[in-house]
């Protein structure tokens, strides 16, 4: 995979002044900026908006996220705990593959039960239907739609063939305490809006030909994230225009942005202990690694940076690959990155560490200490 340089981020003056003075390595989250965020795509979406919890469930981030969403959407019981006790009454929404009886019990007999549960299989709604208890339900089918550009591409564990949907029907007929509410179909993550758009109306187009009467459809997430240029997002504005100009008047459309909700409000901030030449390259090894942040090695990009000068030791410039402390080689942050000036002390801020970072690393491997956390909430 051909990688592109990392794109250093502007550092709003309140992080810059948290990084230099808190201990390393942390973590520092700008909720101001994250309620100003969510705002602007609450303005833009005219449709139900349920925030993806596995992005990152920080219980402050939840909370500052709970005015500008319809609900939020978790996919374990463990997460069905942790945001019914950080955002007590909030609507919740059940998907994910895999749930466990102890879950799916969980879920309807809990308080308050779940809004909606995503159903993914018709041995899951045999499951469910066993328990008895009044419940909301989309089906969660897995269209073979034509998709370009994707990220991910959410298909096999995920969902039902649409042929799987027929069993659902037959069993929800003699079991009159299960609601079918609608259809789910999130199909694919890391997408433009026209592309997404592009989704939607065919999603919505088979759906259409499936549903009778009043619907309810989920399209899930996927909205891009460009970690090479940390000052392009997601066209908000367009996409939400374009929902509207899909959406039928009988029809409820509901969306479960994750990443692209609470991306841009984090910061990894840590500092570097050594710089060496390896084979003629410069290596800047940093407190930490990604047992704190595993998003660049999962997805293979470079993570984008901000150097703040705070060292006096040896210094490097030009290209030089960040790394942390631990024993692999694939304990890097970003590859051959061109830097002016970076020294044995210097702090380094990475940018776009508010979804998918802390919550989806290894935090155990090699024991090392955990990283602190911050939050900027003036």
């Amino acid at each position: 995979m051909e990688r592109e340089p990392a794109v250093s981020a502007p550092l709003p003056e309140t992080v810059r002044e948290r990084a230099l003075s808190t201990r390393l390595p942390a973590y520092v989250y700008d909720l101001n900026g994250l309620r100003a965020h969510a705002a602007a795509v609450r303005a833009a979406t005219p449709v139900e908006v349920f925030y993806a919890a596995k992005a990152n469930p920080d219980p402050r981030l939840l909370a500052a996220l709970g005015p500008y969403v319809d609900g939020v959407e978790v996919s374990s019981g463990g997460e069905l705990a942790h945001v019914r006790t950080a955002l007590p009454g909030a609507r919740l929404a059940f998907g994910g593959p895999g749930k466990t009886d102890e879950e799916l019990a969980s879920a309807t007999g809990g308080r308050p039960p779940v809004d909606r549960l995503h159903v993914e299989s018709p041995h899951e709604l045999r499951r469910l239907a066993a328990l008895r208890r009044e419940t909301d339900v989309l089906l969660r089918v897995n269209l073979p739609v034509a998709i370009s550009g994707a990220a991910l591409r959410m298909s096999g564990p995920f969902g039902m063939d649409p042929e799987a949907l027929g069993v659902c029907l037959d069993l929800l007929e003699r079991t009159p305490w299960l609601r079918l509410r609608g259809l789910h179909a999130h199909l694919a993550s890391g997408l433009a809006a026209e592309p997404l758009l592009q989704v939607a109306a065919q999603v919505l187009g088979w759906a259409r030909t499936w549903m009778d009467g009043p619907k309810e459809i989920n399209l899930g997430g996927g909205m891009a994230v460009d970690y090479r240029d940390p000052g392009a997002r997601f066209d908000w504005a367009a996409y939400g225009a374009g929902l509207e100009s899909l959406r039928y008047p009988d029809e409820t459309l509901r969306i479960e942005p994750g990443r692209a909700l609470t991306a841009y409000c984090g910061w990894y901030v840590t500092d570097v202990l050594d710089l060496k030449r390896s084979h003629g390259e410069w290596y800047a090894v940093l407190r930490g690694g990604t047992h704190h942040l595993r998003t660049p090695v999962t997805k293979g990009h470079d993570q984008p940076f901000t150097v703040l000068p705070a060292g006096g030791g040896p210094v490097a410039s030009g290209p030089v690959t960040l790394v942390g402390q631990l024993c692999t080689p694939k304990d890097v942050f970003a590859r051959q990155v061109p830097v002016d000036r970076l020294a044995i002390g210097d702090v380094v801020a990475f940018s776009l560490a508010g979804a998918y970072a802390w919550n989806i690393s290894h935090h155990d491997f090699l024991m090392h200490p955990k990283p602190g956390f911050g939050y900027i909430d003036c």
